[in-house]
């Protein structure tokens, strides 16, 4: 956990005072700047000290062999792994011959700042050489939103007390020396040096190297140019070598004299451009760049940034940590979408390299709920990507003896890039998420030409796999056996609660888009036949019950597996996966993340109140969080349960997971899924949205320790404007045509531009559930409810 206090808490930006280095791999992940395309560490600008660089373009990697010691049929080949790119941040200075180097000296002070409105990540700090001279730096950073392969730098060297030789060395470097990289050694040896040279060039202030990946074949170039303001003489020069293209400055300043460095870097990719083109593409977008100047940059970001947040914000009165919080998850669950494009939507975003780079179905059920309610051109763009990889998921499914589209469960490119079988064969779900994202886009946007061109595609390939996959028994019920539930601590079971009711979801989305677009359906050959076998298999959908304890099971037979010994289990041997064979666990009532949970809030309509409520206390007492992606599903669940202190600090534990570190690898990159669901939390939890098919719901009911909650919705073509106080809510519709809502079951009819306020049911007493011995929320402050 980074316990200390750098951290200020303010509504609209991260303030971190003072440098602490037993945090900067940590700090690096908080302040990385991103757009989906683009993503730069928050690493220092002289590029030492750090603890892991990383500049990362969405879609670049590199494969190695995943070799088995037994070898089996259907296991995947090769692994995908993110690399680090060329690296265009660093900006070096020496003064009076002596390195900038924060850990030698006398570090005056230090402080950071990531502005949320302006997307600028500035940095002002004063040091002392150990020879004894002083300088004042100040720099700000941003990469754009709107020029989506640019970044920028704007740096500024003043000598403070004495006269000082200043030199700046702006420099690209590529292959950077890596920290030693714990696990499987084969990706490491594929992470060390994994570009090969092809180009470099240097002249005039500008620089360029291209390179080429080594296995993946994939051909990566960035560009560089500069601005240079100084006293005179203020000389310049330039070099470049195949992994290293600089610029060095030079000047003699007095004091209270400055150096500026406005740096410009471009970046680009491509699988099959020619090298001339490659070279020619980060020239061109270097050339769009500097025509509008850091000035233009940093004011078309504040344009995107002031639209995005008149759409997305979420005002929260009574925390401000809470506040900070959800505006911060916000602003880099867009970094992580923003300019993807039809690449991937990684778990971590482009904030590290944890998980390999790699998005699995947190993308679909976590990050695109938030987006498609304030930024859906994103989705659109994500699920196409999922279309593009179509091809590979119909191999994997005919590899597997089934029809349609088996998506992997985590991949860069495609292809199934998991050496673990239980999850990378078993975990169909993943093709019902994307199913249900693309049903959720197209209900809240009315996007109908989408529909039509992607997502009856991916709606139909899926469909062919529920059905290929199930059986009906000889009492005509259908079942999906064999399978691995969003819970990792149960594997390869038999009617996982969630699968079949998104599997079933699924089938009649597929069944009802057919209809819609009967062309579209001809072309992908399905006839009455196939949809109505899809319809058949839905309403005959088996959901495991055990009528005993009044409960859904999360999968057959569930119920009846010996409980989990929580009580001989100590503090220090959770996460359990690693401290406990997973044959035990499997075999065992432990829940790892919410599945059944997570089921009664993504098909919330199969479940009356009653069942909801008996669900969630069987299931919260075996249930330990040994993943991100737990809080604020159980938030959302606590709060429908009215368990609404519960629902406050599982809340604070999935907007803290960074801030906070509290699975203590945020060096490796950001929580991308837990930043989208403290979203989630408050909204579907506290706010009560439900949205499903063309009826849109809310429930809304504060702990006490908030006032007030408010937010707003794109929802077709309209801007709905929630607030959220302790007695009552109002809803206005801020721009477009009147909509139909319900309020606590109620309908309730909005005209354009005029509030209409309804009052909010007292709670009744319900009895708080239990939770795995310290396995608890933190605790936040308030009275149990």
């Amino acid at each position: 956990m980074i316990t200390h206090t750098s951290y200020a808490v303010e509504p609209w930006s991260l303030r971190e005072r003072g440098l602490q280095l037993d945090v900067l791999p940590q700090s690096e992940s908080v302040f990385a700047l991103a757009n989906g395309h683009v993503g730069w560490r928050g690493n220092l600008d002289e590029g030492e000290p750090h603890g892991l660089p990383g500049s990362y373009l969405n879609g670049v990697h590199e494969i190695h062999p995943l070799p088995y010691a037994e070898a089996g049929y259907g296991y995947p080949e090769s692994g995908q792994t993110v690399i680090n790119v060329t690296n265009g941040k660093i900006i070096r200075l020496l003064v009076d011959d002596e390195p900038f180097d924060l850990r030698y000296g006398r570090l005056r002070s230090h402080e950071r700042v990531l502005d949320l409105r302006t997307g600028l990540l500035t940095r002002t700090c004063e040091w002392t050489s150990p020879a004894g001279s002083t300088v004042r730096v100040r720099s700000t950073r941003l990469v754009s939103f709107t020029q989506r392969a640019i970044a920028a730098v704007d740096y500024e060297v003043e000598a403070v007390g004495r006269p000082a030789r200043i030199v700046v060395q702006s420099e690209l470097v590529a292959n950077e020396q890596l920290p030693s990289r714990d696990g499987d050694p084969r990706a490491a040896v594929v992470l060390d040096a994994p570009l090969e040279a092809e180009q470099h060039f240097a002249g005039n202030g500008r620089l360029r190297l291209v390179h080429r990946t080594r296995k993946s074949g994939l051909r990566v170039g960035a560009a560089a140019d500069h601005v240079v303001e100084g006293p005179g003489p203020t000389t310049t020069e330039s070099e470049a070598t195949g992994d290293l293209a600089r610029l060095t400055v030079a000047s003699v300043l007095a004091p209270g004299e400055r150096l500026r460095l406005r740096k410009f870097v471009s970046h680009g990719w491509s699988g099959t451009r020619s090298l001339p083109a490659v070279s020619d593409q980060v020239d061109a977008a270097l050339a769009a760049a500097t025509s509008v100047g850091w000035s233009g940059l940093a004011a078309e970001q504040r344009a995107y940034l002031d639209e995005f947040w008149a759409r997305a914000d979420v005002e929260v009165d009574g925390d401000e940590q809470i506040q900070q919080a959800v505006r911060f998850a916000l602003f880099h669950v867009l970094q992580s979408g923003a300019r993807a494009e039809q690449r991937a939507i990684p778990a971590k975003g482009l904030t590290g390299s944890g998980y390999d780079g790699h998005a699995f179905w947190d993308t679909e059920m976590f990050v695109l709920p938030l987006l498609t309610y304030t930024s859906p051109g994103a989705v659109a763009e994500a699920l196409r990507w999922r279309q593009n990889t179509l091809p590979a998921a119909r191999e994997r499914a005919v590899q597997l003896g089934l029809r349609g589209a088996a998506f992997p469960w985590r991949t860069i490119v495609g292809s199934e890039g998991s050496a673990y079988w239980p999850a990378g064969t078993a975990a169909f779900h993943v093709n019902a998420d994307i199913a249900d994202a693309v049903v959720r886009y197209t209900a809240a946007t009315g996007d109908t030409r989408f529909e039509r061109d992607t997502g009856v595609e991916l709606l139909v390939e899926t469909a062919r796999l529920w059905r290929s996959l199930g059986h009906h028994d000889h009492h005509g019920a259908f079942h999906i056996d064999g399978v691995t539930g969003p819970d990792e601590y149960s594997a390869v079971a038999d009617d996982n609660t969630y699968t079949n009711l998104m599997a079933r979801a699924n089938l009649l989305a597929a069944a009802d888009a057919v209809e819609r677009h009967p062309r579209r359906a001809e072309e992908l050959g399905v006839d009455d036949e196939e949809s109505a076998a899809w319809r058949d298999a839905a309403e005959a959908m088996h959901v495991p019950y055990n009528p005993e304890l009044g409960v859904h099971e999360q999968h057959a037979g569930f119920t009846r597996y010996q409980r989990w010994d929580f009580a001989a289990t100590r503090p220090d041997q959770y996460p359990l996966m690693l401290h406990f064979p997973y044959f035990d666990l499997y075999r065992k009532q432990v829940v790892k993340q919410a599945d059944l949970v997570l089921a009664m809030y993504t098909c919330a309509p199969f479940f009356d109140a009653e069942h909801k409520a008996r669900n969630f206390a069987y299931y919260e007492p075996l249930t330990v969080r040994d993943s991100s992606l737990s809080a604020c599903c159980q938030a959302v669940l606590a709060a429908e349960a009215g368990h609404l202190k519960l629902a406050y600090d599982y809340l604070h534990d999935a907007a803290l997971m960074d801030l906070e570190d509290l699975e203590h690898n945020t060096r490796d990159g950001l929580h991308i899924a837990s930043l989208a669901g403290t979203w989630m939390a408050l909204v579907a939890g506290f706010g009560g949205l439900r949205h499903h098919g063309a009826q849109i719901a809310f429930a809304p009911r504060l702990p006490e320790r908030l006032s007030r909650l408010a937010f707003t919705l794109e929802l077709l073509g309209r801007r709905l404007r929630v607030d959220i106080g302790r007695t009552a809510a109002t809803y206005t519709v801020a721009a477009g045509e009147p909509l139909t809502i319900r309020h606590h079951g109620e309908p309730l009819t909005l005209e354009p531009d005029k509030p209409a306020g309804r009052g909010i049911p007292p709670l009744g007493r319900h009895p708080a559930p239990e939770q795995p011995p310290h396995r608890r929320p933190n605790h936040r402050g308030g009275k149990k409810s």
